[in-house]
């Protein structure tokens, strides 16, 4: 079974997705057998690559919204993470493109460290302050999944993955997809949002139970024909 996510490393609930939906797929019985892909989106394309202001400033300027309307926000979302384990620092955030950041994980997707880069961009994107457009930064990341820095320097000096990552974008609006997190299994059922990980469980379960269904076997015996005998609720056959 194969999970697609388009999300952004700029969104504050795809890391509460990504938590949530680990949850379910940590207790789902045929997890070995699940494929994820993470897929690209960009929320603000045309955000430059360094904006000079805070990510309240930011917000606000960008939704028309009041700053404490925007501060309200932040504390309402950094509530829901804080039950996920996570710990938000808005205050930190320091506001980036991430075009670049995209493509590095579609660079360690082709190194087998794709849900690793994602973690890490998440994470120090919004707990701990780290910049996700700096060349210096996504270089140190690279050095800490074992890329190697000649394979990292081609994302600054060649357009190594930018189709890649077009692409993403291009197979999300195909999909419909408007707003991240977004959960496609198998090109079938798709989950828009931070759903909750029951939700996240019960689309497992239904997505494995119509790709593998069972199927029922002739219980007769050749010597004899007759049919396993079974128990119900009115009693067992004799």
């Amino acid at each position: 079974m194969k999970i697609e996510i388009w999300s952004d490393v700029a969104c504050p609930w795809c890391y509460i997705g990504k938590r949530r939906f680990e949850t379910a797929l940590a207790a789902f019985l045929h997890r070995d057998s699940v494929e994820v892909q993470w897929r690209s989106f960009q929320l603000d394309p045309s955000l430059p690559e360094h904006y000079d202001g805070t990510e309240l400033d930011y917000l606000s300027t960008r939704k028309g919204m009041a700053p404490a309307q925007v501060s309200g926000m932040f504390e309402q979302v950094a509530a829901v993470a804080a039950a996920e384990g996570l710990t938000y620092r808005f205050d930190d955030v320091v506001v980036a493109n991430s075009f670049t950041a995209h493509r590095l994980i579609h660079l360690a997707a082709a190194h087998g460290k794709q849900d690793a880069a994602k973690e890490r961009l998440l994470s120090d994107h919004f707990e701990h302050g780290r910049d996700i457009g700096s060349r210096d930064y996504l270089t140190s990341l690279g050095r800490d999944l074992g890329i190697d820095a000649a394979a990292v320097e081609e994302l600054f000096s060649t357009d190594r993955f930018a189709d890649e990552v077009r692409q993403d974008f291009a197979e999300g609006r195909a999909l419909g997809i408007s707003g991240v997190p977004f959960f496609v299994i198998d090109r079938k059922y798709g989950l828009s949002g931070a759903q909750p990980a029951e939700t996240f469980t019960a689309a497992l379960e239904q997505a494995w139970q119509e790709s593998h269904p069972l199927v029922m076997v002739d219980a007769g015996s050749p010597a004899t024909g007759e049919d396993g005998a079974v128990c119900g609720p009115d009693g067992c056959a004799v």
